[in-house]
């Protein structure tokens, strides 16, 4: 493995950009490859070992692209496939959990609403964050079928939008919670929307930027960092539709002339 190679990121569809865009702020000089398997998004409502085949389907197919180093930029995944994978393979594997520590340490009242899918919130990392980080404060946890389907799709403020949000915040507002995390990396594309529907006070916290944080760490203390004066590059691939998954990407990266390839995995 040497400093040249790519990063490698992957989730169920377009919402892992959400932290790609993190490392990419911080890490400006180096390569980047995203796989979006929307052919099989949601993975909330697919069982374990389904999520498992796919993970480890996907992993296989960015090595062969020369990553040197994986970012299971899905909450979902990296609650049901971060040990299995780190055993099966040898390049570092950054996963993702819940921000339930940066919330409790930011939290002025000790509530906490965590929006997330319901396969990661069920889950015994999960429950173990809550565990090791939640003892002090109050966890409210709210799953929210729908919403990563409308990212999916670029509907980042539609009405629909705005009326299913609205059904998965209100409870957790009635309970008066002051800090809300962001427990699925679609979610951050919806971040102003949950702020503007949340109270003023509301603070809205995602895990991107201390996956970046990691990425860099690993990158370093590894010598695989790239030269900090060159000039990264994307490649993007996906399982779904590539016009569709193409249009969403370019709208979420922010670059209307990027190229989406479909590989079917």
């Amino acid at each position: 493995m040497n400093c040249t190679g790519p990063i490698g990121f992957f989730d169920s569809g377009v919402g892992g950009l959400s932290v790609m865009k993190e490392v990419r702020r911080l890490l400006p000089g180096e390569d980047m490859i995203y796989y979006a398997d929307s052919i099989y998004c949601p993975y909330g409502g697919k069982p374990p070992v389904i999520i498992r085949d796919r993970v480890f389907t996907i992993c296989d197919f960015l090595i062969s692209k020369g990553v040197k180093l994986i970012v299971m930029a899905c909450n979902t995944a990296s609650i049901t496939a971060l040990d299995a994978v780190r055993e099966r393979i040898t390049v570092p594997v950054v996963g993702l959990e819940p921000a339930v520590k940066p919330a409790v340490a930011a939290t002025k009242n000790g509530k906490i609403g965590v929006l997330a899918t319901g396969v990661t919130l069920a889950g015994e990392r999960f429950h173990s964050l809550v565990e090791r980080f939640g003892e002090t404060v109050e966890v409210y946890t709210q799953p929210c079928p729908g919403l990563v389907e409308l990212v999916e799709v670029g509907k980042l403020d539609s009405p629909e939008t705005r009326t299913l949000l609205a059904r998965y915040l209100d409870p957790l507002l009635a309970r008066g919670v002051d800090t809300i995390v962001l427990g699925c990396t679609h979610y951050p594309f919806l971040k102003p929307l949950v702020q503007k529907m949340s109270h003023s006070g509301v603070s809205v916290i995602d895990s991107g930027a201390a996956v970046a944080r990691q990425v860099a760490r690993l990158l370093q203390g590894g010598n695989l960092a790239a030269d900090i004066r060159a000039s990264g590059r994307e490649h993007f691939f996906t399982s779904g539709e590539q016009e569709e998954v193409q249009r969403v990407v370019r709208l979420l990266w922010g670059n209307r002339k990027l190229v989406v390839e479909q590989v079917r995995l």
